[in-house]
């Protein structure tokens, strides 16, 4: 068995009311870069979900009338748990899940960043007066938290996709009962051992693992949970959100991606590659926001397409362990297939692999680097999110094919565009249809800004003080009789 390097986070239970919990049937959790079993965690069903949502609904009775000060107090040391012990918790991210242990700390980092930032928001929970049309009337608008909120969150991310639901939501005076991937619990159960340690009173985090359909369905139905967040797949998405509706629930689904990265003939071609570069392979391309497709404009294809296939040639492949590594195993076996499949389906439609192309020699799901240049819109890689190390190059001429091409999809939520020239950089900008546009960077993730889709990548926004409002009421107020 691979051993965890802190077994004071390593948790093998789920935490529930402020108590280790756990149980008969396990689901056991595997290295993906090794095989190995690492550990397993409880497989909870909706008892045990409704014993979790009735330990956050006692705990919100109390929670929410702490005052904001007192809320972000709360937030600010979970913030310094988190980077305390930032390097523990980033190898654990790393043995449960694959990427390297640079992008685990710096996922550590941006987790804990939501926790400092929420934690001062708290205090600029801002109602409102406003000027009465009768003069013994004054009109109050008061902001309230909606309650118990349900999250489900995917493997990808494990450590900062809590972050972002659970510091908003505990800022706010909600409470929170948290199902991780089962392909990832440790991260999430690592946050039990966070909350116990600064102090989080019990109920208001809660941690569960188990059965996704059966905890899914009880948050959705259990009249206690007020709000549904859910990160992960557009199809998942809108069932849950079709369940949650049912009761009249408040949901935030951020979904799948298809995100263009586009190259015009004026902008800076290294920079580009080296943007281009760092969203598609970052995580191993096992993101919701990574380049699914590049576009290059004619005039610089050739010589991009070089360029970015050596610049993938040079990535290291390996245990995010190892020093130096840059990309680690896929999260499985079906992830590798998809690859697969997306390439075979390409190369059989005219597309050439110019990089990469095969199962790494490593075996396991790892998987090389890999470039495909001359795809078309008719080819599958142009519809499906690939969510893996396959970076294909299209071919456009103008800039309205560009954006023609970057809008051919129901998906909405991260775009990237490479120009000098900043009149094109505004109208791309404006025409681009989704939640999020970054022009000259690769990177677009932060707290400070709202993160989030439009079409069929999701409702809601994470992060900034655009992210808060997801988990709180407006409440109106009226008071009378104040005439002489």
């Amino acid at each position: 068995m691979t051993t965890t390097p802190d077994s004071r986070f390593f948790r093998e239970d789920c935490y529930i009311d402020g108590r280790w919990v756990g149980g008969r049937d396990r689901i056991k959790v595997n290295n993906p870069a090794t095989g190995e079993i690492i550990g397993s965690v409880p497989k909870f069903g909706r008892k045990e979900t409704g014993l979790a949502i009735d330990a956050a609904h006692a705990a919100f009775l109390q929670w929410r009338e702490k005052t904001a000060a007192e809320r972000g107090d709360i937030c600010r040391k979970f913030y310094q748990g988190l980077m305390d012990n930032q390097e523990a918790l980033a190898r654990i991210l790393t043995i449960e899940m694959g990427k390297s242990l640079r992008e685990a700390r710096g996922e550590v980092a941006y987790a804990a960043a939501f926790f400092k930032w929420f934690g001062e928001e708290a205090r600029r929970i801002y109602g409102d007066v406003i000027p009465s049309p009768w003069p013994d009337k004054r009109i109050i608008v008061t902001k309230e938290p909606v309650g118990v909120v349900g999250s489900i969150t995917p493997w990808n991310f494990p450590t900062a996709m809590i972050a972002r639901k659970a510091a908003a939501a505990l800022a706010s005076g909600c409470t929170i009962v948290a199902k991780p991937a089962s392909q990832t619990p440790f991260s999430a159960t690592a946050y039990g051992v966070i909350a116990e340690e600064v102090g989080v009173p019990k109920g208001v985090l809660n941690i569960i693992t188990g059965s996704a359909a059966q905890i899914a369905d009880e948050m959705c139905e259990n009249p206690k949970v007020k709000k549904i967040t859910f990160t992960g797949s557009t199809e998942i998405g809108k069932q849950l959100a079709s369940k949650a509706m049912l009761h009249m629930k408040r949901v935030s689904m951020e979904l799948g991606g298809n995100a263009p990265v586009i190259v015009f003939d004026d902008a800076d071609l290294d920079r580009a590659v080296d943007g281009a570069m760092i969203s598609k392979y970052r995580n191993s391309g096992q993101t919701c926001v990574c380049a699914n497709r590049i576009l290059v404009q004619s005039g610089v294809y050739d010589r991009f397409a070089e360029k970015f296939a050596a610049a993938a040639k040079k990535l290291k492949v390996g245990d995010g362990l190892e020093d130096g590594v840059e990309q680690g195993p896929l999260i499985d076996d079906a992830a590798v297939a998809k690859v697969e499949q997306h390439i075979a389906d390409a190369t059989s439609k005219g597309a050439r692999v110019i990089a990469g192309g095969r199962r790494h020699a490593k075996g396991l799901s790892f998987f090389e680097p890999t470039v495909l240049r001359d795809v078309t819109p008719a080819m599958l890689i142009a519809k499906d999110e690939t969510f893996g190390p396959v970076a294909p190059l299209f071919k456009f001429e103008t800039e309205e094919e560009a954006i023609r091409m970057a809008n051919d999809t129901e998906y909405g939520l991260a775009s990237y565009f490479f120009t000098k020239d900043l009149g094109r950089a505004f109208r791309v900008m404006e025409k681009l249809e989704y939640g999020m546009v970054a022009i000259n960077e690769g990177i677009l993730s932060t707290e400070v800004a709202p993160f989030g889709g439009v079409k069929e990548s999701g409702l809601g926004r994470e992060g900034s003080k655009y992210g808060i409002e997801d988990y709180i009421h407006t409440k109106y107020a009226l008071i009378g009789g104040l005439g002489e």
